[in-house]
């Protein structure tokens, strides 16, 4: 039997591997004990506290096989981000140039860094071990976290967002993140992957561009991935667009989805 429930100190050593396995880009899991072991005590924390007014629990939950104590899997919710730890992203626009005189208009796709979604709860850390990839299991790991929001609506925001893992090979090389290092931070996607997933964002007001960006002077492999996820994420991606959540704004090194 599968069963999903909170996450437990002795989970350890079945998180650390889940960590080790989620690659390049997943940001919420990063490899570094302290960090995983602050996420276990913080879930317990959360789980048992009497919450009045929500601020920065977070709920991370396993699926476990009961007949063989195996972890299968892990999902997790943020009750509010961005108040410890900013949270950035790029909101896809367009910029419209018009000259009358010469009747000649550009309208040009733009990227602008942001932090409209401070205070949003969170659906995150979403991963189901390949072995076991099969059936319902990544489904429940999904919509587990709707049902504890519905029945604990008072822990969460009315905005839900989730950040999805953008596109990156299997050595971390990213093409979006390639032309910013080009340009701005000469350090490479798996050290800013790691840097974000341990809360370490300072580097993002201090070197990041902070105005608007023309996406058509982007190199063309980092404007082909612009709104697309990881090709392991795909699944995940259909699950929440089932239910019916738009895609919206592009984080730094991944995708959200707003409410």
């Amino acid at each position: 039997m599968q069963i999903i429930r909170p996450i437990r100190p002795d989970d350890f050593a079945s998180l650390k591997q889940i960590a080790i396995e989620s690659g390049h880009g997943f940001t919420s899991l990063p490899v570094n004990d302290e960090v995983l072991a602050d996420k276990i005590d913080r879930a317990d924390h959360s789980f048992n506290k009497h919450v009045k007014q929500r601020s920065n629990e977070s709920y991370l939950f396993v699926l476990e096989d009961t007949l063989s104590g195996e972890v299968m899997g892990t999902t997790a919710i943020n009750a509010s981000v961005g108040f410890t730890t900013p949270i950035y992203h790029y909101r896809q626009g367009t910029h419209q140039q018009r000259s009358s005189r010469l009747n000649l208009t550009n309208t040009l796709p733009t990227l602008s860094i942001c932090n409209d979604y401070t205070g949003s709860s969170e659906i995150c850390t979403l991963f189901l071990r390949e072995s076991h990839r099969k059936g319902v299991a990544g489904r429940l790991l999904s919509r587990v976290r709707f049902l504890f929001m519905a029945q604990h609506a008072e822990r969460f925001s009315d905005t839900i967002i989730a950040e999805m893992r953008g596109v990156s090979d299997d050595e971390g090389h990213s093409p979006f993140w390639q032309w910013m290092r080009t340009h701005f931070i000469d350090l490479d996607y798996p050290t800013i992957d790691y840097m974000m997933g341990i809360g370490d964002t300072d580097f993002i007001p201090q070197l990041m561009p902070r105005y608007t960006l023309y996406a058509n002077l982007l190199s063309k492999q980092a404007q082909a991935v612009i709104g697309q996820v990881h090709e392991k994420t795909k699944p995940a991606l259909r699950l929440l667009e089932k239910k019916g959540l738009p895609i919206g704004v592009m984080s730094i090194c991944s995708m959200q989805v707003p409410p």
